[in-house]
Formats: C-alpha cells, structure tokens, sequence
C-alpha cells in the first residue's frame, strides 16, 4: 500500500502526463481573487517612477548633515501627489512628506522626530548620510520588468501589485471543473429529515467547499443509490467534467461498487489503497481521459483526503504547480499514542498562547465526527514510522485550510 507520500507524487506525475493549458480568459482584475494567471504581469513604468521619501521629515544634502545640530533654513514644503520646483542649495531643505519627491539637489531625508524648528530654521539633532530613507527610482521595479508570472496564482498581494501597474484587465486560466457525486442509500439530501438511519448529504457541501477553495469550479450531481445501473449513470455524467471525485463506496463491504463500475467503463485504476487514517480505502484512477478520485464516505475522511490527494491535481489542472502540504510544526500538548504502519491525520488544536505554538489533540469519534474537526484548526500528524510521541515533544502539523487554518 502507497504511504500518501507516495500517492501525492504518483497523482502529479499522472496528471502532470495528461495535462495540456487550459482554456484561458480575460478578467477584471477584482474578479479574480484565486484564479491563476495565464499571461505575465509587467511593470509598466519604474516603481517608484521618482526618488521618494519614507518618512516625514526634510530633505537635506548629506554634506550639509553630516554632523548633529546642524542648522538649514526650509525654503518650501512637498506633499505626497505634489512636486518642488526648486533646488535644494547648501545649507538649505526642504520640509517633506511620507511619499513625496525626494526635490532635486538633496539626497538625504532627516525624519521629523529627529529635528529641532524655529521659524524657517531647521536645526538637526542627528547626523544624516546620503540616500538616507530614500527609496531610489526604479529600485522595486524596472518599466517592462516581469513581476508576476504566468501560473501564479492571485492573492491579495499579487492583486495590489497588479493594480499598481495598471493591470486591472489580467488573463486567466479556467478554472477546472470538478463533478462531485455521493452515493449511499443512507444519504439524504441536506434540506430533507432525515430518518433515524439515515444521513444528510454533508460531504457534498464540504467537497463543493473544497472544491471552491482550491479554485476550482464545483458541479454537484447529487448522490447516486447502491445500485449499479444508477451508480454508472451517474459517473458517466461526472465523466463530462475535467474531474471526477466521488465521496463513499470505495471500501470493501457488498455495497461498495464504485470500483466495479469504473472497472466496466475501463477505467485505469492507479492506486485503491493508502496507508493513512483516517481514509485508507482511497481510490485514484483515469477514466475515458478523466481523472476520478474515489474518496471514503466518511466526512472525516472525505476531508482528509481530498487535501492530501485532490488538490495537488487540481493545481496542476488550474495551470499552476502543485502547492506543497500546508506543514509547520508545533509542541505537543499530551503524548500520542497510535497504531503503526500508516500515517495518522488527528483533529487538533494549535494555540499559541504560551508564545510558541502548541497542539492538543481534540477528543472524536473516529472518520465520521465532523464535530471535531468544524472544533479544530488543524490536523496532527503522526508517521507511520513513528506512532509514538511524548508530551512536550515537536510534531509535525498539517493546518486545515479554513476560517481559523492555513487558507488556500
């Protein structure tokens, strides 16, 4: 059985095979929060386009600050937006703003808290050196110059850059489509009543979540019954989107026919096992040019699997790399105990109210709690290798993507 390490790479190596570009379109830069660029975005002038200041302050020449008390007669004042006609003379500054022109004929700012004023007399209590809280011109960025490359994806930062230079049209790659199917005669639909055996169809919502978050576009078909005819009539409308994950009826009980199906559409089936807990019965394969994620029903597991598993695919599908595991580490607040052979994802907690951070692992109930992973933040991460860990010890920590966790 594939450690998910193991599994990871063999599903970028398939999907890196088949991938080609995707379909690309133009955008409102406000629009595309997530989406991943298809076209590079250059400076469209220097940055900054003018010597500016980073402090408010005067500009000075250095040969007239070399020494504290200094004194110089201001003869003006600059703004950020605004500009000095005149030049700054020997024994002379220039009262300035944070963002502003550097005016032609100084070289130096002195910040405000470090000068003395008396009328049009500017006595400076600190020396000052050429270039001093000066950003140069062009010293960010050259006009022409590739700041943001094709296949990065947009965050807010890429976004505020791009907006500064100008790019508020940016093409993108589409996002992948991903048909997202339950099965289970025991699944009901969310807004149903559910009986008292009976489930509602939570893995469906949390899958288009998932789905949404790692940008791509979510197409839920509903859940299928345990029974053959409709499994495959289900699939096969999946098998019209770029991807297909299917939640539950991968494991090895008599309903499980999920395998059976994508058998008799002669799907390819890569691997239908991995040593982890929870979701071991995993499933990942290639049918008619699609790839097809079988994923354990149970809601824990859904969750887990997908982060390890899907979603390197569908960074590569959305035209961009495979972004690694969200991993840190973290000091154990209580000593874990776990079985050996297979790697453990455990609901957890990192707090870092002891000014590093630390994490305890939250009480559940096994794969189908949603109830303590909705409580945690992330997920502890015991190695096969390693099933034991003393309190107090450094362990590694996979942050949930969320509210509280790593993000996309």
């Amino acid at each position: 059985m594939l450690s998910y390490a193991e599994a990871r790479q063999k599903i970028i190596e398939i999907t890196q095979a088949m991938r080609h570009d995707p379909p690309r379109e133009t955008i409102e830069l406000g629009r595309a929060c997530g989406r991943v660029l298809a076209d590079p975005v250059r400076a469209d002038r220097d940055y900054p386009s003018f010597d500016r200041s980073i402090r408010d302050g005067f500009a000075v020449r250095a040969a007239d600050a070399g020494v504290p008390n200094a004194t110089l007669r201001r003869i003006g004042e600059i703004k950020a937006g605004s500009s000095f006609d005149g030049l700054v003379g020997p024994s002379e500054c220039v009262q300035i703003m944070t963002g502003a022109p550097v005016p032609a004929g100084a070289d130096a700012v002195v910040m405000i808290e470090h000068v003395r004023v008396a009328d049009d007399r500017v006595t400076l209590e600190r020396a000052a050196t050429r270039g001093q809280s000066i950003v140069p011109r062009g010293s960010e960025a050259r006009a022409g110059q590739e700041l943001l490359a094709r296949g990065t994806r947009l965050g807010y930062a890429e976004m505020a850059l791009a907006a500064e230079v100008g790019s508020y049209r940016v093409g993108v790659f589409a996002r992948p489509r991903v048909a997202i199917l339950s099965t289970g005669d025991e699944v009901v639909d969310i807004m149903a009543t559910p009986g008292p055996y009976e489930v509602r169809n939570s893995n469906g919502l949390a899958l288009e979540a998932l789905v949404t978050m790692a940008g791509g576009q979510a197409q839920p078909l509903g859940n299928a019954p345990d029974e053959k005819g409709e499994l495959r009539r289900y699939i096969e409308r999946g098998l019209n989107a770029d991807v297909l994950v299917i939640s539950g009826g991968v494991s090895m009980g008599k309903y499980d026919l999920v395998e059976a199906v994508l058998a008799e559409l002669g799907a390819e089936i890569f691997f239908d096992g991995v040593a982890i807990r929870p979701g071991r019965p995993a499933v990942f394969g290639r049918c008619r040019g699609k790839l097809v994620f079988g994923l354990p029903g149970n809601p824990v597991s859904t969750m887990v699997t997908f982060e390890l598993l899907v979603l390197p695919a569908l960074d590569l599908l959305s035209g961009t790399t495979a972004r690694a595991l969200p991993l840190m580490g973290a000091r154990l607040a209580q000593a874990v105990h776990e079985r050996p052979g297979m790697a453990h994802f455990l609901p957890a907690r990192v707090e870092h109210s002891r000014g590093e951070p630390e994490v305890s692992v939250l009480p559940w109930q096994g794969s189908g709690d949603i109830v303590a992973v909705a409580r945690a933040n992330a997920f502890l991460v015991v190695p096969a290798d390693r099933p034991d860990w003393a309190a107090g010890e450094w362990a590694p920590v996979m942050l949930r993507r969320g509210p509280e966790g790593a993000g996309g």
